[in-house]
This record gives C-alpha cells, structure tokens and sequence, in this order.
C-alpha cells in the first residue's frame, strides 16, 4: 500500500490507478463501519483509495476536535489489511495552506439538523471534500449512511458543481445491540454504552408507528418514549431521502433521524427507508 503525505505525490498515484477507481475519505479511528466502505469499494472498483484527515474546518469552538481519536499506524494498517492500495495522509498545511480563504456553502440543505446544531459544519465538510475529490479524483466516492444529512449534502455539491464521481452510500454497521458503528462511542462509559442503543429504539418505534398508520406526531412521542430518560434528545424527525427536508409521511427515499447526547458524548443515527 502506497503513502502518499503530499498533495503533489497523492496525484502522481492516483492518475495512475486502475478504472474504476474508488475513494473513502476518512478522519481515522477507523472501525468496522469504515472497513465496510473499503470492502464495498474493492467489490465494485479495479483500484480503491482512502484519505485520513482530522478536518478542523467542520469543527465548532466547543467540539472535540483536540481530543479527537487519532492514531495513524493503527489507521494505516487497517487500511493496508482491508485491501486499500492508496491512502492519502496529509497535514493541515497541505490542505489548508497560508493564505487559504475559499469555501464551499452548499446552501439550505446544510442549515438544518446537524447544520442547525453545528453551524458551518457542512461547509467544513463540504470545502474538504471539494479538495480531495479534485486531488484524487475518483469515479466513485463511498460514503456511510450513518452521517445520512453529510451523504445528500455532498451528493447535492457534486451535482451542482458537475463533479465527474458518482456516489454512493453504504448502509450503517451496527453493533449487535443495534448502536450505530461510531469513533464517537469510544467515549461512552459502561453505564452510558448500555443505554445508547436506545437511540436506534426510538428511530424503529418512529418507523413502525408510521407504517402502522400512526400520525407523524404520534410516532414522534412514541419514538421519544423510547429513549433512554438519561438522554437528551436534539432532534427526532421524518425527512424527504432527496432534500433533506420535514416529511409528514414516511414516502420512500425517506430516512427517519436522530441526534442526543448520552452524558457529554453527542450521538446520531437515521434508518434508511428505501421501500
């Protein structure tokens, strides 16, 4: 597996890869759900290629982002064993060099729900990936359901500004108690671990209650019922699978979300519903 640091030598090897060529960009803390995107790339592309950035840009002043897991051999090995054949691994400079003042907004779909907690994440997120997409520039960019709001803003920002890669999405890896694959659940204790799988609960009790025929507003308080009472709900809701935008019937591509904190360790989770 090839190590590329600079973004000079990351596009010598990746003008250089096999068609289709596939592209995970990643934060590192790499767990399963990562690993399933790497599997899914090498199932449909000759050559796959990963990235490992702790972006700055798409945190907040209050978040995490000095305490954010890292460990680059680990991360790399990783990688290595799943069958990558590229990892790009930059510093900050190399991204965001002296002088760097151009971002990417994508517009409405970025300001609700996790645009609306975190302002400017998207932007963070979008601006990143703008850059990565033009250093590697693959036909095929993996990116996981979990971050479902992340997915259809980055497929929006690929069709408006006529990026060449297609996108697709890879469904959640769960654990068996049903909690969303997460570097985030590294911080959770024992007794908050125990009590995080509620917040998939409260997303198939939303589900269920829709399909059942129930109201939008009664599978809401049903859902929120579910939850653990330790938690602190941010949002609950039905969302068009497209926009982004409130749903009141469950019509597919919908995803059901959900986003709460479990002592100071912020969670989010959604179910896909394709039909």
């Amino acid at each position: 597996m090839e190590v590329a640091e600079t973004v000079a030598r990351a596009r010598e090897l990746f003008a250089a890869s096999p068609r289709p060529f596939g592209f995970v960009p990643t934060m590192g803390a790499l767990h399963a759900g990562h690993l399933a995107l790497v599997r899914r790339a090498r199932e449909r592309c000759a050559a796959v290629a990963a990235s490992i950035f702790v972006n700055p840009l798409q945190f907040g002043p209050s978040e995490d982002l000095a305490t954010y897991p890292r460990d680059r051999e680990r991360d790399l090995q990783k990688l290595e064993d799943a069958g990558v054949d590229a990892v790009f691994v930059p510093d900050g400079a190399a991204i965001y060099p002296a002088g760097f003042a151009t971002t990417v907004d994508v517009g409405a779909i970025a300001t609700t729900f996790e645009g609306a907690i975190r302002p400017g994440h998207f932007r963070g997120v979008a601006t990143v990936i703008a850059k990565l997409l033009n250093i590697v520039c693959p036909d095929v960019l993996f990116l996981g359901q979990k971050d479902a709001q992340q997915a259809i803003v980055l497929r929006r920002m690929v069709a408006d500004l006529n990026f060449r890669n297609e996108i697709e999405i890879v469904p959640t890896v769960r654990e068996s108690d049903g909690l969303a694959l997460s570097s985030r659940n590294a911080y959770l204790d024992a007794q908050l671990r125990a009590q995080a799988p509620t917040l998939y609960a409260a997303l198939l009790t939303v589900r269920d209650a829709l399909q059942a025929g129930k109201s939008k507003s009664d599978a809401l308080a049903a859902g929120t019922a579910a939850l653990s009472a330790a938690a602190t709900l941010e949002y609950l809701d039905v969302v068009d699978g497209s926009t982004f935008a409130p749903a009141e019937r469950l019509v597919p591509p919908a995803f059901v979300i959900a986003a709460a904190r479990f002592g100071t360790t912020r969670l989010i989770d959604n179910l896909w519903i394709t039909q």
